[in-house]
This record gives C-alpha cells, sequence and structure tokens, in this order.
C-alpha cells in the first residue's frame, strides 16, 4: 500500500515520543468466569517528518503501550515536510478509513480530531487541514494517515522522477 517513496527508518538513532490513541478492554468470558485484556494503539513520531505506528496487547495496561511502543518502533517512516506543513495535498484509504490532508498557511493549526491529530502532531506537523470520512474506527484511521503521509512526494523527488530540473516542477 505504500509507495516506494516512503523511507524505513531506524529507531535507535532517534528521540521518539509516544502517545496512546486508543485503549480497549477486551473481554473473554470462560466456564471460571471473565478475563479482562487491554489492546493499546500507539503512535511514536520525533516531531521532525519521522513517525510510525504500533499496536500492543496485555493483561496489564502498561505492559500493552509498552508493547504498542516497540512495535511503533518497528514501523517507522520518514515524511517530507515544507514550512511545518505538508507539501501537497493527499488522500489515505485503509480499509473503511479513509483520510484527506491538506496544506495550511502558517498559524492555522492541526485542523483534525482524534487520531488522526495524534499522528500529525508526532510527525511534527504543525499546520494542516484534515478530514477522515468513512470508518472512525482509531485502528483504521491512524493506518490511512500512515499510508497517506507516506505516500507524500517533496519537489525534488517529482523533479527526479520526471527527468526535470527543480525549478521546472514549479514553473512548468
Amino acid at each position: 500500500m505504500m509507495d516506494n517513496n516512503s523511507t524505513k527508518v531506524k529507531s535507535s538513532d532517534l528521540e521518539l515520543k509516544d502517545r496512546m490513541v486508543a485503549l480497549n478492554r477486551v473481554t473473554k468470558v470462560t466456564k471460571g468466569g471473565r478475563t479482562f485484556t487491554f489492546a493499546a494503539i500507539v503512535v511514536v513520531g520525533n516531531e521532525n517528518g519521522v513517525v510510525g505506528h504500533g499496536l500492543g496487547k496485555s493483561k496489564e495496561v502498561q505492559e500493552a503501550i509498552a508493547k504498542g511502543v516497540d512495535d511503533a518502533k518497528k514501523n517507522l517512516v520518514k515524511i517530507p515536510l515544507r514550512n511545518g506543513t505538508i507539501p501537497h495535498v493527499q488522500e489515505g484509504r485503509f480499509a473503511g478509513a479513509h483520510v484527506l490532508l491538506k496544506p495550511a498557511a502558517a498559524g492555522t493549526g492541526v485542523i483534525a480530531g482524534g487520531s488522526m491529530r495524534a499522528v500529525l502532531e508526532s510527525a511534527g506537523i504543525t499546520d494542516v487541514l484534515a478530514k477522515s470520512k468513512g470508518s472512525s474506527n482509531p485502528q483504521n484511521v491512524v493506518k490511512a494517515t500512515i499510508i497517506a503521509l507516506a505516500s507524500l512526494r517533496d519537489a525534488s523527488a517529482v523533479a527526479k522522477q520526471r527527468g526535470i530540473e527543480l525549478d521546472k516542477v514549479f514553473n512548468g
């Protein structure tokens, strides 16, 4: 689903901050009674163009979050930023979740809801207009947002792909 343009990043050399997007309590009814487990959706990022997501499950809340952070560190992608916003309009889809991201002028802020906001702020985006359409399932919305961010291209990548000079991308 991700483009060849997205770059995988190693987590060892980055200072990552984690945010919990959602915590779900799951109940399994057995002969001996109810068993509770927790599923945590976590987003990590260095707030400078690197972001990742993960899912952790455990019988303890803290352990589920820790597992989610470890999983998120394995799924990091680098995204192009331009003056605190994204370079162009981009859509992302995962399962029933559809997201639309639009660049915004400086000072606009992050206009996004719930789980999209956590992903965008962790990536270091300060000005963006975002809309979530379709499913509101936090896990699918996070994945759709990451897919949209990973498929963003900066001007130098577009110039290289088209085989033209960088200034002709804007003028041509």
